[in-house]
């Protein structure tokens, strides 16, 4: 569930007439609150052969799509094990371009993902993609990928998760609107109700503080009605 900040959008959007504050009395009265995700499970942090250099320095607004894409992986419970899921977002429109689900953390997933976002721009060189430094992120064939498609590597400080928070942004709003702290029955169940969150629900119709309230999908049709 929406926090009530974005839950007033949302009225404002349909037509109601209504503020933050009504909003959240409205809520405490009626004891709903927004989601919240489950604990982060933590990895042994490894120790890549090749650390990219920073390009990104936490510059998390660009002016244009394809200026910087952002990578990052987490996970899902089900009762069949982990599922992982890699994720590629547009900085410009924080749209989820590429991802990719599997039930192994191999440096295939992280490929895939990227592969999906190429497809999908396929007009798009010399980008930089940035990422924490994953031993994932860090292997020849993910490196030697980047460099095929003319995209520049970027990889944030050992220790700073903020130099990746877009990403992590975009996890903690999937695991507090959509996964709730469920534990999946099985890795189908979970791969089927991810997709409806990233490609009906996030991509074209959640509303986006950063984007000024609107949808991913919605900004990039603003831009290109602009441009």
């Amino acid at each position: 569930m929406y926090g009530c900040p974005r839950i007033t959008h949302e009225l404002r959007r349909s037509g109601e007439t209504c503020d933050e504050n009504r909003v959240a009395k409205l809520m405490k009265q009626a004891k709903l609150r927004a989601n919240i995700g489950y604990k982060r499970r933590y990895f042994e942090p490894s120790t890549p052969h090749i650390a990219a250099d920073n390009h990104l320095q936490q510059q998390f607004v660009v002016c244009e799509p394809d200026t910087a894409w952002v990578g990052d992986i987490t996970y899902i419970k089900t009762y069949e094990g982990w599922l992982y899921l890699a994720v590629v977002l547009d900085l410009f429109s924080r749209k989820v371009i590429g991802w990719s689900m599997q039930p192994t953390m191999t440096s295939d997933i992280v490929i895939k993902a990227l592969l999906m976002a190429v497809w999908q721009r396929p007009k798009a060189t010399q980008v930089i993609v940035h990422s924490d430094q994953g031993s994932q992120y860090a292997s020849g064939d993910y490196r030697d990928f980047l460099k095929a498609h003319n995209l520049t590597p970027s990889m944030s400080r050992r220790g700073h998760c903020l130099d990746n928070a877009v990403a992590e942004s975009f996890f903690h709003s999937l695991k507090t609107e959509r996964v709730k702290r469920k534990v999946y029955a099985t890795r189908s169940e979970a791969k089927a109700d991810l997709f409806d969150y990233i490609e009906v629900f996030y991509n074209r119709t959640r509303l986006h503080s950063h984007l000024g309230h609107v949808s991913p999908d919605e900004y990039e049709i603003m831009y290109s009605q602009a441009s």
